[in-house]
């Protein structure tokens, strides 16, 4: 019966320590979870971060070249009134709309983030249609400028021609 006892007790204090370090284990794996969780939602803030920093610069950009052409327009407009877009201009419009659909492209890059970190599923399918719907406006839209400068150069190319 001693060696009973004995034996209990002995299979009662192995369990007992052992259980601590299967909890602290555990602990353990929780804080890497955790700090695996933590690096990924840095990183993910660093991207944001960046692509903000690459709409800022798009924006001043933007800016810049859209003063220039204010610029280069009002300088020809003084010297002769109502006459057609020059290559220059017509070139200008192109480098402008390039740097208008990066912005949005960027812009769009970074709701589609936005938007995939919903949790709601419906919500987030409601905002991925809406940007959809907006995405198709203004594709349109650039469909258009696209098609005036199409003109404005087919107007150039007769000028040149008869000339």
């Amino acid at each position: 019966m001693k060696l009973l006892t004995t034996l209990l007790l002995a299979t009662i204090i192995f369990v007992t320590l052992s259980v601590p370090r299967e909890s602290l284990a555990a602990g353990d794996q929780l804080d890497e979870i955790r700090q695996e969780v933590d690096k990924a939602r840095q990183d993910e803030k660093i991207k944001e971060l960046k692509r903000a920093e690459q709409i800022d610069n798009l924006k001043r950009d933007q800016q810049l070249n859209q003063s220039q052409q204010k610029l280069d327009q009002i300088k020809p407009q003084k010297a002769q009134a109502g006459h057609t877009p020059s290559a220059l201009e017509t070139q200008q419009k192109l480098d402008q709309q390039k740097i208008d659909q990066h912005l949005q492209q960027l812009q769009t890059d970074q709701q589609i983030n936005r938007i995939q970190r919903e949790p709601d599923s419906l919500r987030r399918q409601q905002q991925l249609n809406d940007l959809q719907r907006q995405d198709n406006v203004r594709s349109l839209q650039e469909q258009i400028q696209r098609n005036q400068i199409q003109q404005d150069l087919e107007r150039l190319h007769q000028q040149q021609n008869h000339r």
